[in-house]
């Protein structure tokens, strides 16, 4: 398995600091980069028009985002800390690869949707401060891919610092912007309290939630995190989760204002002013000057949209790489993937704005961000079962508050979208004069992916029902031996699996050696701690097949053979070909079950890889 963002994986150090402030220091950056998701041009979209349509009656949605936003955060950042995975390869080391290439393509999905935003932002910002035309600006954003390959090149802190200078020029653009639109403060604190005025508020509430908990942000921050080198004993370990959740806070807090911030001055402007249909960021920089009544207005703005869809189309990108290594296990030259992110993102932009005009660019803007909500369900709740595994996450799992708060997060966003697409759906079904087509398309394409959604929520809870249910008990082999005495074979590796079809192999390789020969038992443990953590792992299968190997071997031992046992760590037909190779054996027996079932299917793929990766015979002994 690769290291995820190899090129700056563990690239800095956070030992050897003579104080706690820069122990601190050392670690704050990563949230930062992860920050610029909330309050990319997809965030302003949805905040203007929540703002102007609703006045400030959806601050509190903002706010509730936030709070979800920072418990996801800090279970993807705990997760790439203590396993030094991603959530792609977290994802990939557990579902099986059909449903890793589904879990892959929507996440390529929410990326392009997430870049879409950010191309738009940057072009419009681009538009209204330099007067360059909507299309130009698009293309120009390609340049932009060359300044993210110089800024990783010269290291992920000098990326960081720009990233944070940024997100200064944004905060710093919004408090004068507050000082100019003089926002009520009671209106402000009612609208913290939780309302939803109709079924269009729903809309724009579901496109804020998306907008703020953005997925690519949990791929994204379960890598960043591994950029840090600490202290892996316990107490490194418990440090860096600290100092990220502080890093988390301080991060997502100041996105939280920029949020807020968008939102209150369409308030104070618009809605104020009876302008409910401001839903364009162009219109929104347009009316300021005249509404404020003052030049600087629009121009911070511009700026600030500039600075928001530079920096977070740089993360954007990055989460690309993260996801395509992660799931696919396929790297190519960083500057070819970014490329392809960006342009994946720019044709459909300059299809659309070529087709409809520059008008709908607001629309498209807040599509993305409902797209980008809907694929949300897909990574949070694999998320929360990774992290709330003991074996996987070494000790360091979730607490069961934790875990409850995460789950009804989870519902909350999965019960949002689901109702919007069943409503969706249902529109179109009333308004198409041909709905058999839309009956045969988006119908099943919805219910197959309800399916997927629920198979990655009962998925690990039925694997762990079925950790210790079919393991083969030694004292109930019918053992037979042979009382031939010469033999040809004096050094035998048996492969077992605690199945029935253990006792016909072990039969079978006492008949070949006798008690001459000497055997060695090996037992692949497959779990995804023992892919994981390898020799390290300390999960309760992994507790169970040593303590079964070993009952192997003492009752053979006891019979007189000279048995030895070996306990491997990932997938058979990787692991076991390296065990047979480094010892000097003779031949290898293994058993199978006939190709009766799912399992021996499974088995004979294994077969079919190993026999080519091994240096001796290889004897199969079927039921």
């Amino acid at each position: 398995m690769n290291k995820s963002l190899e090129e700056v994986n563990q690239s800095v150090s956070t030992q050897n600091k003579t104080t706690a402030f820069r122990k601190i220091l050392a670690f704050l950056g990563p949230a930062y980069l992860v920050s610029v998701g909330y309050m990319d041009p997809g965030n302003w979209a949805t905040d203007i028009a929540g703002g102007s349509q609703f006045g400030y009656a959806l601050i509190w949605v903002l706010l509730m985002s936030n709070l979800m936003a920072l418990l996801l955060q800090s279970l993807s950042a705990r997760l790439g800390i203590v396993t030094q995975r991603d959530l792609a390869q977290a994802s990939r080391e557990t579902y099986s690869p059909f449903v890793n290439y589904i879990l892959y393509f929507l996440a390529e999905v929410a990326i392009a949707a997430c870049d879409l935003a950010e191309v738009l932002g940057m072009a419009i910002g681009i538009n209204l401060l330099f007067h360059i035309p909507l299309i130009e600006g698009v293309l120009l954003t390609v340049l932009d891919t060359f300044l993210l390959l110089f800024l990783i090149n010269k290291g992920i802190r000098k990326m960081e610092a720009f990233i944070i200078a940024l997100v200064m020029i944004i905060g710093f653009s919004f408090i004068f912007e507050m000082i100019f639109a003089q926002p009520e403060v009671g209106s402000i604190l009612k609208g913290l309290v939780p309302s939803l005025p109709n079924s269009d508020a729903l809309y724009i509430a579901i496109g804020i939630i998306g907008a703020t908990v953005m997925p690519h942000n949990l791929y994204l921050h379960s890598s960043l995190v591994q950029t840090r080198k600490f202290d892996r004993s316990t107490t490194g370990i418990k440090q860096a989760l600290k100092y990220n959740l502080i890093d988390s806070t301080i991060a997502l807090n100041l996105a939280f204002f920029v949020n807020a911030a968008i939102l209150i001055l369409a308030a104070a402007t618009f809605y104020k002013n009876g302008m409910f249909e401001v839903a364009e960021i162009q219109d929104a920089h347009r009316f300021l000057a005249p509404l404020l009544g003052t030049k600087w207005a629009p121009i911070l703005f511009a700026v600030a949209l500039i600075a928001a869809g530079q920096s977070s189309t740089i993360t954007g990108t990055l989460a690309g790489q993260i996801v395509m290594e992660g799931y696919l296990n396929f790297r190519m030259q960083p500057w070819v993937r970014r490329i392809i992110t960006r342009l994946i993102a720019i044709v459909p932009a300059v299809i659309v704005i070529l087709i409809y005009g520059e008008s709908v660019t607001g629309k498209m803007l807040i599509l993305s961000q409902v797209i980008l909500s809907l694929q949300l369900g897909f990574a949070i709740i694999p998320l929360i079962h990774f992290v709330s595994d003991k074996s996987k996450m070494n000790g360091f799992h979730i607490s069961k508050t934790t875990q409850v708060a995460s789950w009804i997060v989870a519902l909350i966003i999965v019960s949002l979208n689901a109702k919007l697409v069943f409503d969706q759906i249902s529109g179109w079904l009333t308004a198409s004069n041909n709905p058999i087509i839309l009956w045969l398309t988006v119908v099943p394409l919805a219910f197959g992916f309800l399916v997927l959604l629920l198979y990655i929520v009962v998925r690990p809870f039925i694997s762990k029902a079925k950790l210790d249910i079919h393991n083969h008990s030694p004292h109930n082999m019918v053992l037979q031996f042979s009382k031939t005495v010469a033999h040809s074979q004096k050094n035998i590796a048996i492969a077992v699996d605690f199945s029935f079809a253990d006792e016909n192999a072990i039969n079978y390789a006492f008949n070949m050696g006798g008690k001459e020969a000497k055997y060695t038992l090996i037992h692949v443990v497959e779990t995804v701690g023992a892919l994981m953590y390898g020799k390290h792992v300390a999960d309760h299968e992994t507790t169970i097949d040593e303590k079964l190997l070993l009952e192997y071997k003492t009752m053979f031992c006891e019979k007189g053979f000279h048995v030895k046992t070996e306990l491997g760590f990932g997938k058979p037909n990787t692991i076991l070909p390296k065990i047979v190779n480094k010892g000097n054996f003779d031949i290898l027996v293994m058993g199978t079950h006939g190709h009766t079932g799912m399992k021996d299917l499974l088995f004979g793929t294994t077969v079919d890889k190993l026999r080519h990766k091994i240096s001796i015979p290889l004897l199969i002994v079927k039921k």
